[in-house]
This record gives C-alpha cells, sequence and structure tokens, in this order.
C-alpha cells in the first residue's frame, strides 16, 4: 500500500476519515496529540520524519475561533501557513512525495453570501483564518512546482461527521438542548460537505492535482438539515420564528457577549445563502459526493 502522511489526522477531520483511509493507506498521523504518531507541533518546530512518503494529507490547521486579540490572530499564520512550511521543510530531508492534498477552505473567497460561487472568484478573504490559508495555498504551489510534487487543494464548505464543529455542531447542540429556531423557515441554504468525501476524493485528486470546492450537490437548507438532526434526537420539528423577532434576539445578544445563543454576527450568517459550485471537482475528477441528508449521522 502506498504510504500516506497525514498532518491533524487525530482531529474531527482524522476520526471521520481514517477507517477510509486505513483500507488503502499506510497511514501515518504526525500532530500535537498523544494520539499522533509523529508528535510535533508543526507551528513551532519541522518535524522528524522516519519515511518519505507517497502522499501527504495536509489537514492540520487553525479553525473554528474568532480572533480577538493580535496573538489570537497571529496563532492562524503560526499553524496554517508556519506549520505549512516546517512541513515542506521536513519533507525536504526523506524525500518529494508524488502528491501533496492540502485542505484549504472556500472562506479564502471572503463571502459572506452568494450563489455558486467558483474556483474563479478572487481570494478575497481578509480574517486571519482566510489570510493564512491563502498564504499556504501560495507558497505550497511555488513549492510544489519547484520540486515536481502534484498539488491537490480542497476547499471544503460546512462538513458534516461525527461530532462537527462550527455552525453545525452548535445547531446539532441546540437542537438536543431544545433551543435551536429556525429563522423565516430555515430557508437559507449552505454548502455541507460529508467529511468522508475527503478520502473519497484524496486518490483522485493526488492522481491530478489542481484546485476544487468540495461540496454536496444538494445545497441543503438549515431548516432541511435541523429537522434531518432533530429526527435523529428524537426531538420535534425546530420552531420558526420571523425574522423581526431573530433581529431584536440578536441586539441582546450583542450585550450579551459570546454566551449569548445569538448575536447580530450570527444571524447575519444564518439568513443568507452561501453556497459553492462543485462542478469542476465533478467533471475533472470524475468525483460525486455523498448526499448529506441522507448520509449524515449525529
Amino acid at each position: 500500500m502506498n504510504k500516506l502522511l497525514f498532518t491533524g489526522g487525530t482531529g474531527f477531520l482524522g476520526k471521520n476519515v481514517m477507517p477510509l483511509l486505513m483500507k488503502d493507506y499506510e497511514v501515518t498521523t504526525c500532530g500535537v496529540t498523544s494520539e499522533d504518531m509523529i508528535h510535533a507541533n508543526l507551528a513551532k518546530v519541522v518535524p522528524v520524519l522516519s519515511n518519505k512518503y507517497d502522499i501527504v494529507l495536509h489537514a492540520a490547521g487553525k479553525a473554528h475561533m474568532v480572533p480577538k486579540t493580535e496573538k489570537e490572530k497571529q496563532m492562524f499564520f503560526d499553524i496554517n501557513y508556519q506549520g505549512t512550511v516546517n512541513l515542506c521543510n521536513a519533507l525536504e530531508l526523506v524525500g518529494m512525495p508524488k502528491a501533496l492534498v492540502f485542505i484549504s477552505t472556500v472562506a479564502v473567497y471572503g463571502c459572506e453570501y452568494g450563489e455558486m460561487i467558483t474556483e474563479k472568484h478572487p481570494l478575497n478573504g481578509v480574517t486571519p483564518y482566510a489570510k493564512s490559508k491563502i498564504m499556504a495555498e501560495e507558497y505550497l504551489t511555488k513549492w510544489c512546482s519547484d520540486h515536481g510534487v502534484v498539488l491537490g487543494i480542497l476547499r471544503p464548505s460546512l462538513l458534516a461527521g461525527k461530532n462537527a464543529p462550527g455552525n453545525l455542531g452548535a445547531m446539532v447542540n441546540g437542537v438536543r438542548k431544545g433551543f435551536y429556531m429556525n429563522i423565516a423557515g430555515g430557508k437559507v441554504t449552505k454548502s455541507v460537505l460529508m467529511a468522508e468525501d475527503i478520502a473519497r476524493i484524496l486518490p483522485l485528486v493526488a492522481e491530478k492535482g489542481g484546485v476544487y470546492n468540495v461540496c454536496d450537490t444538494r445545497q441543503p437548507s438549515f431548516g432541511e438539515l435541523s429537522i434531518s438532526v432533530a429526527r435523529q434526537l428524537g426531538k420535534r420539528k425546530p420552531i420558526s420564528i420571523p425574522y423581526w423577532m431573530a433581529w431584536c434576539m440578536a441586539k441582546v445578544g450583542d450585550i450579551l457577549g459570546n454566551k449569548a445563543p445569538i448575536n447580530s454576527n450570527k444571524l447575519e450568517k444564518m439568513t443568507k445563502s452561501l453556497t459553492f459550485s462543485n462542478e469542476k471537482a465533478r467533471k475533472e475528477l470524475g468525483w460525486e459526493p455523498l448526499d448529506v441528508l441522507e448520509n449524515y449521522k449525529i
């Protein structure tokens, strides 16, 4: 079997894709947890690798946090950009892989809302998260070109899977506790990707390379997702409240701070659709994503 180095392989993504990867690859994980086979903080050190690897899946990164201080902002660049540089330095010492697949993000586009955004959209992301991922993409593009390594860049949308983080995780927790509410019927749509699809697309992108948005084709609404979650948890269908009521609640949330279930920033994200096109990956790679509504299990 091909040797696969998987950075960040013990996190959320790793726990969802590892069973699939281990069927086809000899997997070595590298990261900061005690479960990692190679224990290394990529943000601070060049890891000591013991083998030359056929494929590198670079998923270690910083996300799902709104930085409040300069130190917290810098953490994104230390982990997402400098961690990438340190990984490449380590690979140079053991020999070049055939391919490197980088898990980036649709946040690089800098879009708060929009419909079927493609890979041709300019990289306008201004958050530390987006900027650090853009820098990592640019570094890897040159590094892989210089060293004859096939580069695949995957830009996933919201990830669905066991113990999902971010907005989807917040929805699950809200439904479980009985306080999740859809706004204006929950008609807003967001692109979502089953986490295990990363494992399914990996051999395709490792062979061909390229930059791809990866998400479900159906583009489910928040209302559809919340109903699916409620059904699995044995909870009642989440209620829907009018926009004006949510707006008032958000203003109160702005005063209460981060502990509030909703604030103006969250309201804007919850009421504006943001979807991405997966047409390029489907056409060029022959990949078909899993249907999130049919496959997402709590």
